[in-house]
């Protein structure tokens, strides 16, 4: 895992040393991404410079060191992730006659670019990759990102410099970088709690789409053209459900454990300690399963948890750990030590981005990289195998209301609105109540599933309970909210069944924008490498996508088929209980340690002052979570996350 960087400008200096310099400016900001081993090469007659930042997990020789040239000269690179079919591709390019000096894949790849060409090289990588490719003879740059977006890579233009990297840092220690913010993202962003591709903060700056390569020609530098894709997220969902999986439970059972085998058994490979990350949940405990099912030790396992009972998941992770025979470490943080965190998440981040659990995951992968170097996650299982609650809500809604006009709908959503949260946690959550009928966080979801009752359609129902601000174009001083995929119905997918559409969306937004994002910070900020064997290997993705639904959510459970490979290793006792997930208590930190921090960031005479949001509704929403009329916590970490991010870059 590493860090890249780069910039072409032809009217740039001709001087070898000056581009050098500039080029390894541009890699000091992402050391953390590599801190192994550095590198840089440039080209004076073209004005290419490509920076590298190593962190060193497999050939850990210098044989591994970039930017790296094809055996031919023809081409540069600079790559960032890992391709686990390295044994694969390199026995079948040695059949062609290709050599190789060491074994690292970057050097594979590069053969297999020079064999079949770029795009079909691409498409028969199984991995997690962002990387830039300079042609030599045809003087033309190439960025790619994987599939699904595990590996970042933004780029766009500076004056006369088009800039990339794989942090917007990097491309800010550019001097023709300007850092002016895109008020429509800032729109978005306190939608989604993240920025979505292709929108950065910065105006002239984009994130590449997963799954596309662009593709930069010298005459093309002052108006960039389009990615173009190389895998389609939505051709293969529509395939999925057109084609579907037509054994029995017991045959699906058997073909999903062997396909996740094979891929966490790639995912082991490396020249580096490594483990896993375990929450005790169905999707770290059945990664952490086929790990120790195919390892001669003990597999190291990390967990961290908190004395606050309705946050804490660490006992759950100790009883899998003791149960599967992993070398087990644990960290019990006090809440000193996680809100210690927040001031590093501007720096960690680099944008505005506003989901909470930032801070357990950069908790959790400082404890691991004291021990490891990678470390496997996770992520991934909820959106291919339907474990989130809105794929059950989102029927209950339209089966239940859909019938009822819309303005009595509306009259009954005021009257659920007008009961305080806090009165529906203790009436659904309270100690009175038998612990099989208990609904954590039961007012936070009551007011989502309320403030939805008014839509008029599944896909609007989706889109308020995924939604932060309801009209964030609103609280922004001169923007206009632009389309994303959310909102942009000719980039939907064409599903027969509203679940499997959810489940497509969570796929192309919330993952890649959120999630990924979020783990790739938080690990690589500690200079840890995460892989993520559910979605880094595109045959399980393409796989999951074949299940039928009822394969995956059966008897009001989501990950029904994903449940039975784990129960093979792990009682089932031991996994079925109440999600807690994987947060902290932020909406009690605002009211308490965390207030004069808020209040400083909040405070009316600022929010006018900078210009950015209109202050009314932020301060009301203030007033209303301090008194405990509502718990606004999301919204305002949305803010808070902005004016942090503003303050330490702005």
């Amino acid at each position: 895992m590493c860090g890249i960087t780069g910039f072409w400008d032809p009217s740039g200096a001709d001087c070898a040393e000056e581009l050098q310099a500039l080029v390894t400016a541009m890699t000091e900001p992402i050391r953390h991404r590599g801190p192994d081993d550095s590198g840089t090469w440039v080209d004076t007659q073209v004005g290419i410079s490509l920076g590298f930042r190593r962190l060193a997990i497999l050939d850990l020789s210098p044989a591994g060191h970039q930017p790296m040239f094809s055996a031919d000269g023809r081409y540069v690179i600079v790559f960032n992730g890992e391709i686990y079919n390295l044994a694969e591709l390199r026995s079948e390019l040695s059949a062609f006659g290709h050599g190789f000096r060491g074994h690292s894949d970057t050097e594979m790849m590069l053969a297999a670019v020079c064999q079949w060409g770029l795009v079909p090289a691409v498409r028969r990588f199984n991995g997690m990759f962002a990387f830039a490719l300079w042609d030599r003879q045809e003087r033309q740059l190439h960025l790619v990102r994987d599939r699904l977006g595990i590996k970042p890579l933004y780029y766009g233009r500076a004056g006369q410099a088009f800039l990339f990297g794989s942090e917007l840092k990097a491309l800010r220690a550019h001097p023709a970088f300007r850092d002016e913010i895109d008020r429509n993202a800032l729109a978005l962003y306190l939608r989604h709690n993240a920025i979505p591709a292709p929108y950065t903060i910065y105006t002239n700056f984009c994130k590449l789409l997963p799954g596309t390569i662009l593709t930069l020609s010298e005459n093309q530098l002052h108006q960039i053209p389009a990615p173009a894709p190389y895998w389609s997220a939505r051709e293969m969902a529509e395939a999925g459900v057109a084609r579907p999986f037509t054994g029995s439970d017991r045959e699906a059972v058997r073909e999903l454990d062997e396909r996740l085998r094979l891929s966490v058994r790639e995912r082991m490979i490396a020249d580096v300690p490594l483990g896993a990350f375990l929450s005790g949940g169905v999707d770290s405990s059945t990664i952490v399963a086929l790990m120790q099912a195919q390892s001669s030790r003990p597999v190291r396992t990390f967990t961290i948890g908190f004395q606050e009972s309705g946050y804490n998941e660490a006992e759950y992770a100790r009883e899998v750990a003791r149960h599967l025979g992993t070398d087990h470490t644990e960290l019990y943080v006090t809440p000193e030590q996680a809100r210690a965190v927040i001031p590093r998440l501007p720096a960690l981040y680099d944008e505005p981005f506003a989901d909470s659990s930032q801070i357990p995951t950069f908790l959790v992968s400082e404890l691991a990289r004291r021990h490891v170097t990678v470390s496997l996650s996770g992520d991934g299982g909820d959106e291919l195998f339907g474990g989130y609650n809105r794929y059950s809500w989102v029927k209950k809604i339209r089966r239940t209301i859909g019938w009822i006009p819309a303005s009595l709908r509306s009259h009954a959503a005021a009257a659920l609105l007008r009961i305080p949260p806090a009165s529906w946690d203790a009436a659904l959550s309270g100690r009175f109540i038998p612990s099989r009928w208990r609904i954590s966080e039961a007012g936070e979801k009551i007011r989502k599933i309320a403030e939805s009752l008014p839509a008029d359609s599944p896909e609007a129902i989706y889109l308020d309970l995924v939604s932060h601000w309801k009209e964030p174009a609103s609280i922004v001083r001169g923007a206009a909210e632009p389309p994303s995929v959310l909102t942009s119905r000719e980039s939907w997918a064409c599903l027969p069944d509203y679940t499997a559409w959810m489940m497509y969306m969570d796929l192309v937004t919330y993952l890649p924008d959120d999630i990924l994002v979020k783990v790739d910070r938080a690990s690589m900020g500690v200079s840890l490498e995460a892989r993520v064997p559910y979605l880094d290997d595109h045959r399980v993705v393409e796989f999951a996508w074949r299940l039928p639904l009822r394969m995956k959510m059966r008897h009001g459970q989501g990950k029904w088929l994903l449940r039975q490979v784990l129960y093979q290793y792990v009682p089932r006792q031991m996994i079925e209980r109440p999600k807690k997930g994987f947060s902290v208590p932020i909406d009690a930190w605002l009211k308490g340690p965390l207030r004069g921090w808020a209040e400083s960031l909040l405070g009316e005479r600022r929010l006018k002052d900078e210009g950015f949001f209109n202050p009314k509704p932020i301060r009301q929403k203030w007033q209303e979570h301090l008194i405990g009329k509502h718990n606004w916590q999301y919204h305002l970490w949305d803010i808070l996350m902005f004016q942090a991010w503003h303050e330490a870059n702005g």
